[in-house]
């Protein structure tokens, strides 16, 4: 008998929230929670038939036909079982996962497990609005198997690679290391400019600068030539060795020269000698795509690319932008229309131009299947002030909404002024723009928050200058100056350079660039990305012994490959047996150079200019070996120094302290022991104490970033070892409020109640008063707003209150510990105290269990590792590195008191 129910499956809980608003009783929308299946991730995940199976490990059978072997993970038991139990309710399923190929292939995982018996369409959309959602309605499709067969192939490429040759790694240079088909290269990329920058040979040039005045009008000049020869500026030096390159006919400055010039100057009359207007019209960028929104919220917000990515995701699943990974600048006709309409109604009909923008064609390599640009959503755009979002989502609706508003507006027209002034034999150059009329740049200045704002900033006014005119002198002075070293990668300019090159896909750099992060292959300094000495090695491995896996041209051209086969123009499996089992194929190259690999060389680096030393990573992180009056010294490095930051300087003091230990800084008041400033793997830190055997622990605390040691003395290092402090007792509760500094800086806490200490604020100065302040305030970020929107009674079997909040997937109830959803169909007002104690029964008999279980397991692995310890002895090789053993052995000669 017919239900007339259907079934739409998509991804994520709030898409499902917000397609639910646009379609009828009939229609059951549920979420899969992403994948449904996946390759196993660990041995536990193999089924038990095939965990005798050697290649069960590498969840791919190479030798059949590279047949992936797909696990359910635990955590999507549950999921598939209400797809299951929700398909018997239904006469048809629409499959409306995301239209690029991750998506398409989510369906198909979709229709492989769930086995539906009905029909099964799929629907796709680019924005979640009521007639996008309609339309995909009446416009159903097959699955594309091309698109299913790219992902397919791409998944198993990227795990051949990476549990290919990373378990090379691990036994080459460290357990644990990946490799992977991008994260590689990326690395690469990060690596080789770090070894640019140490490369890198400053060189020092000099100077003039005049501020001068005509008509009460004061403006700046530089000195441009001097005897008919050009002054030598950055962009004339090579930066390997320091020296003057290109054109002969250019005049080094020195100090000597620009003082002399200045005092021959000073007295001669300043004539205008040249003047220069030209017309610049300037057009406005094209819509977002992936990677160019990852790079402006970078420059302009300062998110990471994944947080871009997730802030995204979020306005697209709410239904105020379109979909968000695509490499199309293409507009739709109801876009343009709509920004058209914003514009002659926010600016004027002045900003409009006659006929639309177009920006069809231009596609990076591998275009995403998306067809249209990111953009506000709908058949008219919600002005940014008028979405209700705030935080982040606001920010980023309000970047997009600014960016799609300029490309469809009039270009800006300016004027640029180019004047050269003489003084004796020397000329002086002078630059002014003027905006004529500003187009575009009144809705959207790249790199600026403020286009109004920014505008102002940009112009630069000279006074009516013509060719004879003469100018007076308010002030000349000498400049010094120094070349720069080669800027590293921010995410914006990593993204920028993996896209130009065709590495990846711009929808992944946001996991990719996560990836070398959470790995330890890169740090962010500010918003700048460095490697650590873990990067360094494998990158030299890896260009040594694998060249092809790192490189550019190679990994576009797989990237390419797999463009193809979402194309139907080339076999997923006859390009996969190429790429592993051919004569170059990785299988054969792990092979044959894995014996070539000395374990000891793979792990050791010479950087230029430290000759003297050599580096290595070991089991405790990264440390220098040299000779000392002809010993051997080695000496931790800590991870917050970047490879290129490292001098000879650093060395030797880092060396020094190793061998002769620290100076005192003096003795703690209260226990009469000396206080010490001190490096470790993790940083400077102050240290209180010697360490005088194995079971000594003396108090540390790491120095607040910023703090250098050389500037810690005796009064700040005790207030330091003195965290956490305590200031008293909470009027309420008379429990303690402490005062703290931890990884995300200095705090105060009261009974797990944590309060940050604003920037700016001495953490040593705070006191009682100003700590109950801050805990009167509304918590911010996670944690805040923790009111229940209602509370419906105790539970009967926790005897605690079931709640129900707000949260990013709607309201839930809240029993201790315990989370869950509210039934399909009832409200906070609507929902009942019989309704919740049902739906978390079976939760709380879950967790009940589970705890049980955890206790005896917890009372067994206690007496184990009782016995465990008991027997062990602990042997740790150092390799140079600062562990525990080699402190207590060194102790006397490590600590010299004054």
């Amino acid at each position: 008998m017919s239900s007339g129910k259907k079934l739409v499956v998509v991804e994520s809980p709030t898409k499902a929230k917000t397609i639910r608003k646009f379609l009828g009783k009939e229609f059951i929308i549920e979420s899969c929670m992403g994948h449904i299946r996946d390759l196993p991730q660990s041995a536990k995940d193999i089924p038990e038939k095939l965990k005798k199976e050697k290649w069960a490990q590498l969840g791919v059978n190479v030798d059949k036909n590279f047949e992936p072997l797909y696990c359910i993970p635990k955590d999507k038991i549950k999921v598939v079982k209400n797809l299951k139990d929700k398909l018997e309710e239904v006469d048809e399923v629409y499959l409306a996962t995301d239209e690029d190929r991750e998506g398409e292939s989510i369906s198909w995982h979709l229709v492989e497990v769930l086995h539906p018996k009905v029909p099964t369409k799929r629907m796709v959309f680019n924005e979640i609005t009521k007639d996008a959602i309609l339309k995909s309605l009446k416009e159903t499709r097959e699955i594309d198997y091309n698109l299913v067969r790219a992902q397919e192939a791409r998944r198993v490429l990227d795990r051949l690679v990476g549990y290919t040759i990373s378990p090379l790694l691990w036994k080459k240079v460290a357990y644990g290391l990946s490799a992977g088909r991008v994260q590689s290269v990326a690395v690469r990329l990060i690596v080789e400019r770090e070894l640019d920058r140490i490369k890198f040979k400053k060189a020092e040039y000099w100077g003039i600068k005049s501020d001068l005045l005509k008509s009460n009008i004061q403006f700046e000049s530089r000195l441009q030539e001097t005897q008919g020869r050009r002054i030598a500026i950055g962009k004339d030096f090579d930066g390997n060795t320091g020296l003057l390159i290109g054109e002969k006919n250019i005049f080094l400055l020195t100090e000597k020269d620009s003082e002399r010039i200045v005092n021959e100057i000073k007295a001669k009359p300043w004539v205008v000698q040249e003047v220069e207007e030209k017309p610049v019209t300037r057009r406005p960028s094209s819509p977002f795509i992936t990677s160019t929104l990852q790079q402006e919220a970078n420059r302009k917000l300062g998110l990471s690319s994944r947080e871009t990515m997730q802030t995204a995701q979020k306005l697209y699943e709410q239904g105020f932008i379109t979909y968000m990974r695509t490499d199309s600048t293409f507009l739709s006709q109801e876009a343009i229309l709509a920004a058209r309409a914003c514009i002659q109604k926010k600016y004027g009909k002045d900003y409009l131009p006659p006929q639309p923008r177009s920006y069809e064609g231009k596609k990076a390599k591998g275009a995403q299947e998306a067809h249209e640009a990111i953009r506000p959503a709908g058949a008219q755009f919600v002005d940014p002030d008028e979405t209700g979002l705030s935080g982040l989502q606001l920010k980023l609706y309000e970047l997009i909404w600014m960016r799609t508003m300029a490309s469809q507006m009039v270009d800006s027209r300016q004027k640029q002024v180019s004047v050269k002034i003489k003084a004796g034999d020397h000329v002086f150059a002078s630059s002014g723009m003027t905006i004529e009329f500003p187009g575009f740049l009144r809705a959207y200045v790249e790199g600026s928050d403020d286009p109004e704002a920014d505008l102002s900033d940009r112009e630069v006014r000279l006074p009516a200058l013509k060719v004879g005119d003469q100018v007076d002198v308010k002030n000349i002075e000498p400049t010094q100056h120094e070349t720069k070293p080669p800027a590293r990668y921010t995410e914006a300019s990593l993204v920028q350079t993996m896209e130009k090159e065709g590495i990846g896909r711009p929808s992944t750099y946001a996991s990719v660039i996560g990836t070398i992060i959470d790995r330890g292959y890169v740090k962010k300094q500010a918003n700048a990305l460095y490697p650590t000495f873990t990067a360094m090695v494998v990158s030299k491995l890896l260009k040594n012994y694998f060249p092809e896996y790192v490189d550019l041209g190679f990994t576009s051209g797989m990237e390419q490959s797999l463009d193809h086969i979402a194309e139907g123009d080339l076999d997923w499996e006859k390009y996969l047996k190429q790429i592993y089992f051919g004569k170059t194929g990785l299988k054969t190259q792990v092979e044959t150079q894995e014996e070539k690999i000395d374990p000891d060389e793979a792990r050791t680096l010479k950087l230029m200019g430290l000759d003297k030393y050599t580096f290595h990573v070991g089991r405790y992180g990264a440390y220098l070996t040299g000779k000392r009056d002809g010993e051997d010294v080695s000496a931790s490095l800590p991870e917050s120094e970047s490879p290129a930051d490292i001098t000879a300087e650093m060395v030797e003091k880092l060396i020094d302290q190793k061998i002769n230990g620290a100076d005192s800084l003096g003795k703690d008041p209260e226990t009469g022991k000396s206080i010490y400033v001190l490096n470790g793997r993790y940083g400077p830190y102050v240290q209180l104490g010697e360490i005088a055997d194995e079971e000594d622990k003396p108090k540390r605390a790491s120095l607040p970033p910023g703090i250098q040691p050389e500037n810690v003395d005796l009064p700040y290092a005790i207030n330091l070892l003195s965290l956490p402090k305590n200031l008293g007792k909470h009027p309420e509760t008379d429990k303690d409020i402490k005062a703290g500094l931890g990884r995300f800086g200095p705090y105060i806490v009261h009974e797990g109640d944590f309060r940050s200490i604003p920037k700016g604020t001495d953490l040593f100065s705070v006191d009682l008063k100003q700590a109950l302040e801050l805990l009167s305030q509304p918590k911010k970020g996670r944690g805040a707003n923790r009111t229940p929107l209602k509370i419906l009674g105790k539970h009967p079997v926790t005897s605690e209150d079931i709640q129900i909040f707000n949260g990013p997937y709607g309201p839930y109830f809240k029993v201790g510990k315990v989370n869950m959803s509210l039934p399909e169909g009832s409200t906070v007002d609507t929902v009942t105290f019989d309704e919740a104690v049902k739906v978390l029964s079976d939760k709380i008999k879950e967790k009940g269990a589970t705890k049980k279980a955890k206790k005896n397991t917890v009372k067994k692995s206690d007496s184990v590792a009782k016995a465990k310890t008991a027997s062990k002895k602990e042997t740790k090789k150092t390799d140079g590195e600062d562990d525990k053993a080699s402190v207590v052995k060194k102790t006397k000669v490590m600590l010299r008191k004054k």
